[in-house]
């Protein structure tokens, strides 16, 4: 199996990001993953990354495999995830604020590539990319740090250096050559003197599920359950008494079992109802941006702002239909009011 290497960026990582790609080799015996902040507007970053550097760039795509010598670049509003030697795009919970984050890339290729993976971080600020890049030390992979005192913004490299322990912290334009050195050399040498570790994330997990798997059997009595206060938002304890199932949140608010269901069944309709009301909004909103960019920007343009509209309307349209079948809350699961629920 080749290596592969990922690279996060952020704020003023674009400039070396192209720096990087034109110094890489038109041989380079690795994939190369990439991760930057962009937001969720289109992206020029594979024409940009094409032009400057021998590989060619592009968007990845979901179930892609992952093949040396190219560069793949996570699309705006995706995370990029490797699985099994091909590549997975994810629309799942923001990291860090952001989707598409760093972690995600790093951590993904951490557990699929272990020792032949090498991470780089550059110029960013605040700290996506620390917990990866430890997931990838931890795993037996290497990790490049841009030094901070030349980066643009420092704050990601100084958080990556705060996670773990790197000699290769390097002015930017030695980064390429040291990704092409360690490319090269065999699985052996990359593995060489560091031991593969647990993964941090995969445990939290874990201990989340069981967590959740404690709740559902009963086990949180006088103590504090995974649920929310309707009220205000805060943690929910559940009562001491084996008789009685009851939660308080830390400010006083308190509900009967029959009560938290009722109000989390509310809670549940009034999102999705705000998400119809969402996504209708902006199906008239893209199909207004068609209309206007038909006059200025072409035919081409326009047909991307209908065809989001009609993905959007089309969500709208499905989550109504379900709103209007949903059954009413049954009434605490058909259990008489007062009797005893564990």
């Amino acid at each position: 199996m080749p290596s592969i290497v990922v690279i996060g960026a952020s704020a003023g990582g674009v400039s070396g990001l192209i720096e990087v790609a034109r110094q890489l080799p038109a041989d380079l015996p690795a994939a190369v993953l990439v991760t930057v902040h962009v937001g969720q507007g289109p992206s020029r970053m594979p024409q940009v990354l094409s032009r400057v550097g021998p590989l060619p760039a592009a968007h990845a795509s979901d179930g892609e495999p992952i093949l040396p010598g190219r560069i793949y670049i996570a699309p705006p509003d995706y995370h990029l995830l490797v699985r099994n030697g091909h590549l997975e795009l994810s629309h799942g919970p923001r990291e860090n604020h952001t989707r598409q984050a760093i972690d995600p890339l790093f951590r993904s290729a951490a557990r699929a590539y272990g020792p032949r993976v090498i991470g780089v971080i550059l110029s960013g600020a605040l700290s996506d990319g620390a917990a990866g890049l430890m997931a990838v030390v931890d795993r037996g992979g290497t990790a490049i740090v841009q030094d901070p005192a030349e980066a643009f913004m420092p704050g990601m490299p100084a958080s990556a250096l705060q996670a773990i322990k790197t000699e290769l912290v390097l002015p930017l334009g030695d980064i390429a050559r040291a990704i092409e050195r360690l490319t090269r050399q065999s699985e052996s040498e990359q593995a060489r003197g560091r031991p593969v570790m647990a993964d941090d994330f995969e445990r939290t997990k874990a201990l989340i599920q069981d967590d959740m798997d404690g709740q559902e059997h009963g086990q949180r009595v006088g103590e504090l359950t995974m649920f929310t206060c309707p009220d205000c938002g805060g943690s929910l304890w559940q009562s001491a008494s084996q008789e009685l199932l009851s939660f308080e949140c830390h400010v006083g608010h308190t509900f009967s079992w029959e009560a938290l269901v009722g109000q989390k069944s509310e809670q549940v309709e009034t999102a999705l109802w705000a998400s119809v009301r969402l996504l209708v909004e902006r199906a008239v909103l893209n199909r207004q941006l068609a209309a206007r960019s038909r006059s200025s920007h072409g035919e081409a343009v326009a047909e991307r702002f209908e065809e989001q509209a009609e993905r959007d309307q089309v969500h709208a349209d499905t989550l109504r239909e379900l709103l209007e079948r949903l059954p009413a809350p049954a009434a605490a699961a058909g259990v008489p009011s007062g009797e005893r629920v564990d």
